[in-house]
C-alpha cells in the first residue's frame, strides 16, 4: 500500500478509507483493552493517533521479531489501518490499526524522550533534536523562509547570483577568516622574513572561506541590474554569544542605480514580505512556538507588518540614548557619538523608545566598511553630524538588534581609493573590485540579511544555535 503523509491524512475526510502512514513514535500509551500511538513523520507539527487493539492487530519487525512493547518513543514504524473520525477533541481523525511493522527499534536511552529537554541538552544531541516538535517546526519555517526569499526576489526582477565561497579578499576587512589550503601544515615553507610562501599552494596565494559575497555581488549588479546571493558564509570570530555562528547563511541583494531612500524601501518591503509569508504558510508551526516558546510571538510578527519602520540617523539615535542615560537608564556599554552601538542600545531604541522596527542611517565613517558612500557631515534628510558619516541603512528589530546591514556603495574611484589608503588596506587583492569604478561605474546599493537572525525573529527562539540544523561555534564542529 502506498504511503500517505500524515499532513494529508489529517486533512482527509475520506473516513473508512484504508491508509498507510510511516514515521517516528512520539508517545505510546497502553491499557488492557487498547493502545494509543502518536505518530509523526515531519510533514506537520501535528501527530496522527494510531488506535491499536492488542488482541487483533499483528505487530512484526522489518527483518526481526517485534511486539507492541517495542513500539517505544523514538521507534520508527509503519502503520496500516482504517481512517475514522476521531471522538477526541482537537483531532479530526485517527487510524484504527490493522497492521504495524517496526522498522527501527529505539531503547530507553533515547535522549529525546517525552519529558521536556533543555535546549542545551538538545544542542549536544543535534543529530536527534530535529525529530522533536520544536525543531521540526523551526526547520519547516526555515524552509519556508528560504522559499519566500527566492520568490520575493524573482517576482521583483532580481537574478539569483552565485558568488564564490573561496576568496583571496576580505570583504569586511576584519581578518577573522578561515584559511583554505592544501599545504602541509607540519612543514610550512617561509621566506627570510618568516612569511609563509604560498607558491606551492593550490591557488598559489593565501585564500580563505568568504565572510560575504557582497563584493562579487556588486559585479553582478553592474551587469544584470539587480541580483541577490543566498549562501553560506564563514567568520572565524571566537564568539560564544547567542547571536553568533562561525558558519551562517547570508542573503545579499545588490541593485544598480539605487539611492539611500530606495534602499530603505527595499529593506522594509522585503522583510515584511518574509514575515507575512511565515504567517500565511506556517500557521500550525507558529501557533505551536507561540504556545511553547514565546507567547508574544504572533503578536510581534503581526506588529512588524502592520507598522511603518522608523527611519533614524545614527546621530539622532545617540541623542536618544544619551537622554535615556541622563534619565537614569543603565547600559553596560558606552554610547558616545562615534561608538559602535551594542545590541542593548539597538534594542532599547526598538523595544522601549519607538516600540517598532528602526532603520538606522548615516553611521560614522570610522565604524563602517570601506566601500560605503560618504556623506561628509550632512547626512540623511540634512541631519548634521559631529563628524563624517556614510550612507549606511541598518534595520534594527525587536529581540534581535541588527537584522539587516546595508548601504549605498561608493561608486567614485578616487574617493574609494582614498578611503582604502586611509585605512591602510592592501589593494593588490582588490584590483578587480576597483576596476568596476574605472570602467562604467554607476550608483548602486545593497544589503546583507543574516538568514539565521531572520529565523530567530520569526520563531521566537533565543539562541542562534537553535535555528540552524548543525551549528558551528568555537570548539564545536560535531555532526
Amino acid at each position: 500500500m502506498k504511503r500517505t503523509k500524515i499532513i494529508d491524512v489529517l486533512k482527509s475526510t475520506e473516513y473508512g478509507k484504508e491508509v498507510c502512514v510511516k514515521g517516528w513514535v512520539r508517545t505510546h500509551r497502553s491499557s488492557k483493552a487498547v493502545d494509543f500511538i502518536a505518530l509523526n513523520d515531519g510533514s506537520t507539527i501535528k501527530n496522527v493517533q494510531i488506535v491499536v487493539d492488542p488482541a487483533s492487530c499483528p505487530v512484526s519487525g522489518e527483518g526481526f521479531t517485534a511486539t507492541l512493547k517495542d513500539v517505544t518513543t523514538g521507534a520508527c514504524i509503519c502503520a496500516k489501518g482504517t481512517l475514522v473520525e476521531s471522538p477526541a477533541a482537537g483531532q479530526p481523525s485517527e487510524i484504527q490499526a490493522t497492521e504495524i511493522v517496526v522498522y527501527g527499534l529505539c531503547d530507553n536511552t533515547y535522549p529525546m524522550q517525552k519529558k521536556g529537554q533543555s535546549f542545551e541538552v538538545m544542542r549536544k544531541n543535534a543529530h536527534l533534536r530535529l525529530r522533536t516538535n520544536t525543531f521540526g517546526a523551526i526547520m519547516r519555517i526555515r524552509h519556508n523562509m528560504a522559499i519566500a526569499i527566492h520568490k520575493y526576489f524573482h517576482d521583483h526582477g532580481f537574478y539569483y547570483f552565485n558568488t564564490p565561497l573561496i576568496t583571496a579578499s576580505d570583504c569586511e576587512g576584519a581578518g577573522n577568516m578561515f584559511q583554505v589550503t592544501t599545504k602541509n601544515l607540519y612543514d610550512l615553507k617561509k621566506d627570510e622574513k618568516g612569511n609563509i610562501i604560498y607558491d606551492d599552494d593550490f591557488f598559489g596565494e593565501q585564500t580563505s572561506l568568504t565572510v560575504s559575497g557582497q563584493l562579487e555581488g556588486e559585479l553582478g549588479a553592474t551587469a544584470l541590474g539587480a541580483i541577490y546571493t543566498f549562501g553560506p558564509t564563514f567568520r572565524a570570530e571566537n564568539s560564544n554569544t547567542p547571536r553568533h555562528l562561525a558558519e551562517f547563511w547570508m542573503v545579499e541583494p545588490e541593485v544598480a542605480f539605487m539611492n539611500q531612500e530606495e534602499l530603505m524601501d527595499l529593506e522594509e518591503d522585503f522583510i515584511k514580505y518574509c514575515v507575512q509569508w511565515a504567517l500565511d504558510n506556517c500557521q500550525d508551526d507558529l501557533a505551536f512556538l507561540n504556545q511553547m516558546v514565546d507567547k508574544s510571538l504572533l503578536q510581534r510578527l503581526q506588529s512588524v507588518i502592520s507598522t511603518s519602520f522608523v527611519r533614524l540617523t545614527y546621530t539622532e539615535g545617540i541623542d536618544i540614548l544619551q537622554k535615556a542615560i541622563a534619565d537614569g537608564h543603565k547600559f553596560e556599554f558606552p554610547c558616545q557619538w562615534g561608538d559602535d552601538l551594542a545590541s542593548e542600545h539597538e534594542r532599547y531604541l526598538v523595544e522601549e523608545h519607538f516600540k517598532k522596527p528602526v532603520i538606522m542611517t548615516d553611521y560614522p565613517s570610522a565604524i563602517k566598511a570601506f566601500y560605503m558612500k560618504q556623506n561628509g557631515t550632512k547626512g540623511y534628510k540634512g541631519i548634521v553630524a559631529p563628524g563624517p558619516t556614510m550612507q549606511g541603512t541598518d534595520v534594527l528589530f525587536p529581540q534581535i538588534g541588527e537584522i539587516i546591514g546595508g548601504s549605498v556603495r561608493e561608486e567614485n574611484y578616487d574617493k574609494l581609493m582614498a578611503e582604502i589608503k586611509a585605512r591602510q588596506m592592501e589593494t593588490d587583492k582588490l584590483w578587480w573590485y576597483l576596476d568596476t569604478r574605472r570602467y562604467g561605474s554607476c550608483p548602486h546599493a545593497g544589503f546583507g540579511l543574516g538568514f539565521e537572525r531572520l529565523i530567530l525573529f520569526v520563531t521566537g527562539m533565543q539562541n542562534i544555535r537553535d535555528v540552524i540544523p548543525f551549528p558551528r561555534t568555537p570548539k564545536s564542529a560535531d555532526f
